[in-house]
């Protein structure tokens, strides 16, 4: 089984992430920012990895590290359960329409970590929660996840359909990335023999 538990503990946050890759997109999470749990959630049920997440953090002072600390945790917790990458398909990508919205994700898992960030919102805040932390999630999942990732918004008007259709294009894109190839799952694909 493809699965890893990741506990990162700091002066500012408390997080433990279990994820399992072959999973059915079960859920539970917990980090005490009601938007960004539903974004969690959005994340966990489209790409089918299992994910159970538990953060207390400084929200006294803002979201921002708490959001922040589980995109790491989060990310070194794919890095960890993708193991030596043999026999994944690597690539994904996914057009992901939500209303108003419409926004492109492509990913390769090179342990290349790259984020390519073209998504504008048109509010500063979703509610009480900021929406730079869109950004800032997936650029501290990316990195620590080892993830080359673009993600592109084409269309829209409303910050949270952008930034739900951002978490699900991702997660639809992940899903096909951390899938087995049939017709190779033996092989870590890529000329180097290694990711």
């Amino acid at each position: 089984m493809r699965s890893a538990t990741i506990s990162r503990k700091t002066a500012e946050t408390d997080i433990s992430v279990q994820i399992n890759l072959d999973g059915s997109g079960a859920y539970d999470n917990l980090t005490g920012v009601g938007f960004f749990d539903h974004m969690l959630d959005q994340l966990a049920r489209h790409s089918l990895i299992d994910m159970t997440i538990r953060a207390t953090g400084d929200l006294h002072i803002d979201d921002h590290h708490t959001v922040e600390d589980v995109g790491i945790a989060l990310g070194q917790a794919l890095t960890q359960a993708l193991g030596d990458k043999r026999g994944i398909r690597r690539y994904g990508a996914c057009l992901l329409p939500m209303d108003d919205a419409l926004v492109r994700a492509a990913l390769d898992l090179s342990a290349r970590p790259f984020l390519v960030w073209n998504v504008e919102m048109p509010t500063a805040k979703i509610g009480t929660f900021d929406t730079e932390l869109v950004r800032e999630f997936f650029q501290a999942f990316a990195t620590n996840g080892g993830i080359t990732l673009h993600v592109d918004r084409l269309h829209g008007l409303n910050s949270h359909h952008i930034s739900e259709a951002a978490f699900k294009s991702v997660a639809r894109a992940l899903r096909d990335a951390v899938e087995t190839d049939p017709r190779k799952s033996d092989a870590v694909p890529s000329t180097k023999g290694a990711l």
